[in-house]
This record gives C-alpha cells, structure tokens and sequence, in this order.
C-alpha cells in the first residue's frame, strides 16, 4: 500500500543503521538511509547487510525504510545500480529514492519509487508527470509556498513529501553546479564542495563593495514546527528531516521533536491518522536549538522573507549562557544568566564555548575545566585548552554561548526513548489449562495456551494481583499492555512458570502474525502510452547523463537532449546555480522594494552583481519576473584536464528529420 493522504508520515534521515533504528524508537514512521553506492551523500554509505537489519527492526512497527539511491549515473553505473537495487529488495528495503530517470528504464524489482528532492518539482506538470511514469511519492521543492504546495496535492494523486528541518541548499535542488564546475567534485554525484558556505565579496557594476566578507549564499536551518497544521491542510503527507550526515543525538532530538508535535495534531484531528504502530515515551526533553544549527527560517512557506540567510557565519553559535565578568592569565570567569544553565549544573568539564569577535567572526572556545567560584553557583571559572592570548577581544561583558554541552550529549548517548505497540489481553480456561488472546492496535491477534494444574485461590484478591503481574511482564517486547481480561472462571493459582510460558508464546504468536500481515508498498504502474513531457527540449539542467535516460526522455516526447553538465559540453558561461534566494533583495537592493520610493519612477533594472572569494569570481543575475537569481560562471580548465572514472560518450539528441 502507497502512503494515502490522510496517513501522516514522519520521516527521518539515518547516516547509519543503528542511528536509523534509534530514528524509529523515537517515532519515525519512515527512514532513508544511503546504500553501499550512488547515493548522495558520498560519506554516507551502508552495506546492504545493515540495511536489512534496519528494515527488520523497522518493519515489527509497521515503519518503512527507504533507500536512498539517487545521484547520476554514467552509462557504465547502471548495471551495478540494476543489482544492487535487487539487492536491496531482497533484502526487504520498501522503496527507493531516485532522481535518475535512466534506471526506470532497466529491469528493477517491483519497489516502490520515490522522487528524489533533486527533481526539483515546483509545477504541477512536473509532478503529474513524475506520478504517470510510476512515482508514488514525490518531494516538493522547498523554496515552493502553502498556495503552490496545495494547488500541486490537488491536482495529483501521488504521496507529498516536504521537508521540514535541517540544512537548506540554497539552489533549487539539482540545479548547482558550482562544485563541479570549480573543483570536479559533483553535488548531483553525491560530493558538493558547498561554495554556497563560503565568504564573498559582493561588487556592483560599478566596482563598489556593496557586502563584505558575508557568506551571502548561506542560508539558516529549515523549520517548518508552526506550519505543521498547515502543511497538512496544504496535502502534504511525508514529512522529511534533513540530516543523512548528522550524529545520533541530532537524530534522537529533532525526531522526537517532531514525532511530539505531530502527535498533538494527531490527537486534535481523529480524521487524520499515523503512518506506523506504537507510541513513545521520552526520557529527555526534545530542544532542536541544542544541535548545529545556523539559525532558522520557515523559508518560502508563507511568502519571500528578508531573514532567510545565515550572512555573519555558516557555523553554529549555540545557546546563550552567560558574559564574561573576569580575565585572568590562563582562565576567565563567566556570569551565568540563564536559568536553567544555572539548574543544568553550570559549565562542564569539555564543554564548547564560542563569542562574536569585534568584526563578527565566532572564536571557539574549548573547556578543558570549569568549576563554580563562590556558593551561589553563578559564576564559573573557565580554564580553557587554548592560552588566553590567542583568545582576540576576549574582555569583560562579552556574550558567551555554548554550541557543545556535554551533559546534553552524554543524556542522548544513552537509552533516551522507548517505543510500544498497545495491546488488550484476555485470558480464558480450557479444559486442561489456559489460553491468553492478545490483539494489537492495528488489529492483529496471537494466541496462545499452556496445560497446567489450576487451583482454587486461597486469597482471591491476591492471586488475581499474580496472575495480573505476570501476565502484563512486557520489558522484553516492544508491546504494552492497555488493558487485561481475566475472563476464567475464577483467578486460579497457577505455576508462575506456565503463565511466563503462556505470556511468551501469545507475544511470539502475535509478532508472527503482524510480521506476516506486512505488506511493502506496491510499485505504481506507469500510465500507458507513455505520457508527453511537459517540454519538448532540455538542457544540461535536466542532469541526463546516460542513454538509458536519455532514451527515457525521448520516449517520452522529448526532441532536444542536452547532456548533464558533468559531461563537460558547456565550455561557457552558464548558470551554474538557479536559486529562489535573492542577495538584492537580502541586502535591500531590490528594485521592487524600491518602487514608491521618493525619486523612484517607473522599470527598475536589476543590474547584475560580482561575486568574489580570493581567485573566484561569478556573476548574479537577476530574473525579476520569476524572482530567480541565477549564478553564473564557466567551469575551471583544471576540471576540464581531469581525467574520468571511464570515458562518458553522450551527445545531444536531435529531432530525426521527417522523411521528403
């Protein structure tokens, strides 16, 4: 079964698969984890082994896993991609995540696809399309607005994935090609150089510096936790957390973060309901603001925003805890004022401490101790791992934030949730025992029974409160018990041995069946004849890059095929990123933020802008009707001299002239 609408997914990232299986103990209903290869995330790769561990700890939930496979391939990539995603069918994986259109043309498993948030779907026709060629769930760009997200869940039928949280890329998906063009280093083969996090110089066209040192394709973190319920009234269904690279304890943290609002939503709207089986308990707290993060932003979801960008730094400055009251030669003192920094026990021995420098560049300050001056606990004697002196601008009043706390690591290291499945249990008499029925929430029944020698209790009250305790001994099981019957004739005295035996062989009875009553979602069929592609020529943005896609798109009513812009065919200057984020209007700069302005008349011209970091330059230019700024530049004759993994022969693709 495909994700209907009404059924809310949460759907978490793993980089590993234990950091997966913890994803589902803290109520993902879905994770995505990379394969051995072709995912893209280059340092994110598992073998297929731990993937199917993944899915057999998934699947007692009802949870699905998807596998992410999803950057381009050469011609010489496809077959070991056919295999290994039989591989990975075998080995129970539901669906997979794709952006590579060549590989629906090969002989795949009938898995489940799933369209990678590098098709970069912003228009219905994309997303109609994608769902007629067999999509049955789809990503919708991020940079798209509640009006453009509901206008494409209307006119479609396919699963609506959105992202949620995590790092935003400040291209639309797919589109950058900056770290290839300036290093080799493909972002659409899984191994972007992120030129997006580093600092520029931006130049008018008259050569003034308009914005110095900022890092003005930065953007702060994705978080859409007020729009949930909006979302949802939008179509979206799968809600997606970045983070494939991210640690354990991100993933406990937003995950749970997640899984509680939701939960919220769940229990206001009984029309709406969970994708998987079981309900969580939490031994922390989640707070997403303890994990790196450059500051967050709802992005595009209720309109453009000045605020989107991370400009000072890419890093993550953490939480507030307090100023600097004293210098000393090897230590200074921090005056703690937050609250619950004070309650927490203060600063930690390893702890990650870091300050905004006079010129706004974060220094990172590493503990090595601390420990509390006087009784009331609010100052803190800080003995750092560097010397004083290399600590510039370090003086009395400073702002001091902590981006690593130690104690909030070693909480997450341990056992920080616990996931249970609800349960009714009935116990009965036969004729030489008892028998235990045990059905679940979602309707599955095991059952079980036990020949023993049942007595008449001496104390009734207390041999029910036995057999009660015994019955309900769940710790080892992933199930809890909402309520039991004891419908016997009366609450006999029995071996507590037999009732530990019937309790365990009703709960293998049941996991059997819900293991046999799990379904994989089912492979959607393509629709037939194969449906026209919204364009009738594509250019190196469509990322085609093998033959098996190109032929996809030829079959597909496509007259003109140009090559993935790996493949070295644009020598010149192109746009070698198309984003929804604008540096003009981010540095109010924009002329349609100028108009009404006093001495303002009539069509402003966007006039490019320089972009400069040491040797690099690019130029921005602005698509004001749209409201798209494209980076443009030429790739590097250095990349141009590196020599492939094997030779890649692909040309363009030119409607056949009609017969005279």
């Amino acid at each position: 079964m495909s994700l209907a609408r009404h059924e809310i997914e949460l759907l978490a990232p793993a980089k590993t698969a234990d950091i997966g299986i913890e994803a589902i103990n803290h109520g993902a209903d879905a994770v995505y984890i990379g394969g051995p290869s072709f995912g893209a995330r280059t340092n994110a790769s598992n073998e297929v082994a731990d993937i199917a561990r993944l899915v057999a700890h998934a699947h007692r939930y009802n949870a699905r896993i998807f596998t992410t496979l999803n950057t381009i391939l050469r011609d010489d990539e496809l077959e070991p991609a056919r295999k290994l995603i039989w591989q990975l069918y075998d080995a129970g994986v539901d669906a997979l995540i794709v952006q590579d259109m060549g590989l629906l043309e090969l002989d795949l498993p009938p898995i489940q696809l799933h369209a990678s948030t590098q098709t970069d779907i912003r228009t219905v026709e994309k997303a109609k399309f994608l769902q007629d060629v067999g999509f049955s769930q789809i990503v919708l760009a991020r940079e798209l607005t509640l009006k453009q997200i509901r206008t494409i869940a209307v006119n479609t039928h396919a699963a609506i994935e959105f992202f949620i949280h995590g790092a935003l890329c400040v291209a639309y998906s797919g589109q950058c090609f900056i770290s290839h063009a300036h290093t080799g280093r493909s972002a659409n083969r899984g191994d972007c150089s992120q030129a997006c996090r580093l600092p520029y110089n931006v130049l008018d066209d008259s050569g003034q510096v308009v914005a110095f040192e900022q890092h003005v394709l930065s953007m702060k973190d994705n978080d859409q936790s007020a729009n949930l319920r909006a979302l949802i009234d939008a179509g979206v269904s799968s809600f997606k957390i970045e983070g494939r690279y991210k640690d354990m304890g991100y993933v406990k943290n937003i995950t749970a973060h997640y899984r509680m609002l939701l939960d919220e939503i769940l229990e206001e709207r009984p029309e709406l309901a969970r994708a998987s089986s079981g309900e969580c308990t939490f031994y922390f707290q989640p707070e997403p603001e303890r994990n790196f993060n450059r500051g967050s932003t709802d992005y595009f979801v209720n309109g453009r925003k000045e605020d989107i960008g991370a400009f000072e730094s890419p890093k993550h400055l953490g939480l507030p805890v307090g100023e600097v009251a004293k210098v000393g030669d090897r230590w200074f003192d921090v005056a703690i004022d937050d609250a619950e920094t004070q309650e927490a026990g203060g600063i930690h021995n390893g702890d990650g401490l870091n300050y905004l420098t006079l010129t706004k560049d974060i220094v990172g300050v590493q503990v090595n101790t601390a420990e509390p001056i006087g009784k009331a606990g609010r100052i803190w004697r800080v003995f750092p791992n560097e010397d004083i002196s290399a600590l510039p601008d370090l003086k009395p009043g400073l702002a001091i934030n902590r981006n690593r706390d130690r104690a909030w690591e070693n909480l997450l290291s341990k056992k920080s949730a616990e996931r249970r499945i609800g349960v009714w249990m009935e116990l009965n008499d036969t004729p030489d025992g008892l028998s235990l029925t045990v059905t679940d929430e979602n309707g599955h029944v095991g059952q079980a029974t036990v020949s023993c020698e049942k007595q008449p209790p001496q104390n009734p009250d207390k041999a029910e409160a036995s057999l009660r305790e015994n019955l309900t001994k769940l710790g080892n099981t992933i199930f809890h018990a909402n309520d039991l019957s004891l419908s016997t004739a009366q609450p006999w005295f029995a071996p507590a041995s037999a009732i530990n035996q019937l309790r365990r062989d009703a709960f293998t009875s049941l996991e059997a069946a819900r293991a046999q009553s799990y379904q994989r979602p089912e492979r959607a069929a393509a629709v037939e004849p194969p449906v026209p592609y919204p364009e009738d020529s594509l250019s190196y943005l469509a990322n085609v890059f093998n033959h098996k896609a190109r032929d996809f798109y030829a079959k597909h009513g496509v007259k003109v095929i140009d090559a993935a812009y790996e493949s070295h065919e644009e020598l010149g200057e192109v746009s070698l990123m198309i984003t929804k984020h604008c540096v003009r209007y981010s540095l109010s700069l924009c002329p349609k933020q100028a108009k009404g302005v006093t001495g303002v008349q009539g069509t402003v011209r966007a006039e490019p802008l320089q972009l400069i970091n040491g040797k690099e330059k690019l130029t921005l230019r602005f698509d004001c009707k749209p409201c798209e700024m494209h980076v443009v530049g030429k790739i590097k004759k250095s990349v141009l001299n590196q020599v492939p993994a094997s030779p890649i022969q692909f040309y363009k693709t030119r409607p056949t002239p009609a017969a005279s």
